[in-house]
């Protein structure tokens, strides 16, 4: 039987990149492989899998991980004894296919698992959620305006960003470190998957420029994700609504990189008939955004949402806006988007990284970044058409190119190609 390992720190239910691990699997079985997710055990919630987890490490040496991050920059360098244990593992089951998320989580070694896999016989598969892999510290220089990464990183302007470092900037050598181990993958035997096809052009400006890439979109689960009009009338009397018209904005941190000063700037523009809901920051994040901005009297033009895993109430508040708004100034390819139009919401985005690949022009509306009043003129032309103009072309699309289980599809196609060689 042919077998599948998947590497990812996180298995939590909140996190896409578990849950797309945690799926992959599920399909990899029901194809006839068995399958082994390896995660971080020092981190929390692992969510239910019938694929047998792998964890990683443990408390103490996530917390060892984080030290040589925040002082010496060596993110993705420590972890020394919890990837050899990992190795031997390996070594036990003999996957046909190790298929890499994120590795970079304070939970492995790249130096040490990269050697080992360049002298194995496994094929690799490796999904770009970020740029992390192919930059000497950051995971998007796209707000920074950054391209050091082209020919080789130094005096990185992200050195407090994540994976922080408080003390030394190691970038130029973190570069090198990367360059050295990622390229000793033999060519046939490491397969790149962007998650995007913004992201697979950038890369053709990297180190792994040469390698084999096909790029596979994320899917969503669009049954869960679906128009649901009969929630309408529940979702503005939970909040107070009324018959405003909602701008949605949905995010799991919020911050300046996602939109969230542009979320500010707009209300100040908003009318008597129109409101913002921002689903995944609490109230007292933003007023105390607000007051830092001296617009504490732009409080009543926003209703803050808690952080939710439901996907029967987010799929209700995205089917109640008029439209969905993701204000984002660096994305590989937002699945915040793919739901707003999966439950019938147009979406209205920056001209950012991958976040306008899911939308056609039936579907959404892309301005540049930092438009604000274009943001509010496209807004205004949605509620002028009204959101039931795009609710059957949104809900078409998605069945045509979200759906999860196809997306997948393409993973099992790739690993029983490249075991076909």
């Amino acid at each position: 039987m042919k077998k599948l390992l998947q590497i990812n720190p996180v298995m939590r239910t909140n996190t896409s990149t578990g849950r797309i691990m945690k799926e992959i699997g599920e399909l990899a079985m029901a194809n006839g492989w068995e399958s082994y997710v390896a995660y971080s055990g020092g981190r929390d919630g692992l969510m239910h899998t019938t694929s047998v987890p792998v964890p990683v490490g443990d408390r103490l040496s996530v917390a060892w991980h984080a030290v040589q991050t925040r002082l010496f920059d060596r993110h993705g360098l420590a972890s020394i004894k919890a990837t050899k244990e990992l190795i031997k593992k390996i070594d036990e089951i003999r996957p046909d296919i190790v298929h890499i998320h994120n590795i970079h989580g304070y939970f492995l070694n790249y130096e040490i698992l990269f050697d080992y896999l360049s002298h194995s016989d496994i094929q690799v598969v490796w999904t770009v959620h970020d740029c992390w892999l192919y930059t000497g510290h950051c995971y998007h220089y796209d707000l920074a305006r950054c391209t050091r990464w082209q020919t080789r990183c130094h005096h990185c302007p992200q050195k407090h960003k994540f994976p922080a470092s408080w003390l030394l900037d190691r970038s130029a050598r973190n570069w090198e470190d990367k360059k050295k181990a990622f390229t000793s993958m033999p060519k046939d035997r490491l397969t790149i998957v962007p998650v995007s096809d913004w992201i697979r052009r950038e890369m053709s400006e990297s180190f792994l420029k040469d390698y084999d890439y096909q790029t596979i979109h994320n899917g969503i689960d669009i049954d869960a994700f679906c128009p649901k009009p009969q929630g309408d009338s529940e979702v503005r009397a939970r909040y107070g609504i009324g018959d405003r018209h909602i701008i949605l904005g949905v995010a799991s941190i919020w911050s300046d990189e996602k939109g969230l000063g542009d979320f500010v700037s707009m209300a100040g523009k908003l009318n008597d008939d129109e409101i913002i809901v921002l689903v995944g920051i609490d109230r007292k994040m933003l007023d105390d955004r607000l007051a830092e901005e001296g617009a504490q009297a732009l409080g009543d033009k926003f209703i803050t949402v808690k952080r939710t895993a439901d996907t029967g109430q987010l799929a209700e508040l995205y089917s109640a806006a008029t439209a969905f708004v993701n204000p984002t100034w660096q994305d590989n390819y937002p699945t915040v988007n793919l739901e707003a139009i999966s439950c019938g919401t147009p979406v209205v985005t920056y001209r950012t990284g991958g976040s306008v690949e899911a939308i056609s022009e039936d579907t959404g509306f892309i301005v540049e970044q930092g438009d604000i009043e274009g943001v509010i003129s496209v807004v205004r032309k949605i509620e002028s058409l009204g959101r039931d103009c795009f609710r059957d072309k949104c809900r078409s699309r998605a069945e045509k190119n979200f759906r999860k289980e196809d997306r997948y599809a393409e993973y099992i196609e790739l690993y029983d190609r490249l075991l076909s060689r």
